[in-house]
């Protein structure tokens, strides 16, 4: 779908009580990539899947970069922006109560980002090989939204500095955080999937 400002798609929920899932996926990704994973760990959510608008090389990401790991910043907050507006249009088309962000890699980047500067958007967020995306000239109330944080031992582009960086803000800021280092690099692994799985089921 093209309406709500963003390429979408959304699967109804087919399970009453479970919070909807906003699916953000990796550079080079698009709306259907995360799809099979949302169903695989949130069965019967309803799933709204966006792409990103911003291409690099042609692959679809949600904000710019300058350099891998170098973030522009004021096209991040735009980006930013922008999603909270699809994310409330989204809410009041498909009736949703506020998501919860399931992001990878650039979209677990730009849930970071929402948690940071639009606290409210999301109930929460599964953030998987996401890196603090700025350092934040003050702190949102996040008051204790639940947040998982899945980062890789061995993942060459999100160094643990900047993974454990990410944690301490969002703890400072107020969210109830699980941060679990898996023995992964940057992709995705059954490991994710079943302990994602596990703390979504610790929401309803």
């Amino acid at each position: 779908m093209t309406d709500l400002g963003f390429i979408h798609r959304f699967v109804p929920a087919t399970q009453e009580g479970l919070p909807p899932l906003l699916l953000l996926h990796g550079t080079g990704g698009d709306e259907n990539d995360l799809l099979p994973i949302g169903q695989q760990v949130a069965p019967g959510a309803a799933l709204l899947s966006p792409r990103g608008k911003v291409l690099e090389h042609g692959m679809p990401r949600f904000f710019r970069r300058l350099a891998e790991g170098v973030f522009d910043l004021d096209d991040l907050k735009m980006r930013t922006q922008e999603l909270a507006g699809f994310i409330a249009a989204a809410r009041a088309a498909y009736g949703l109560t506020a998501p919860v962000a399931l992001g990878f890699s650039n979209g677990a980047n730009i849930a970071a980002s929402l948690l940071l500067t639009q606290p409210g958007v999301l109930s929460g967020a599964a953030l998987i090989r996401a890196m603090l995306p700025f350092e934040p000239a003050d702190l949102p109330d996040l008051n204790d939204t639940p947040v998982l944080l899945l980062s890789g031992a061995a993942d060459p582009m999100v160094p643990a500095a900047s993974h454990a960086r990410l944690a301490a803000v969002l703890g400072e800021a107020g969210a109830a955080v699980t941060h679990t280092v898996v023995p992964a690099g940057h992709g995705l692994t059954h490991q994710d999937l079943a302990l994602t799985a596990q703390w979504l089921e610790t929401l309803t």
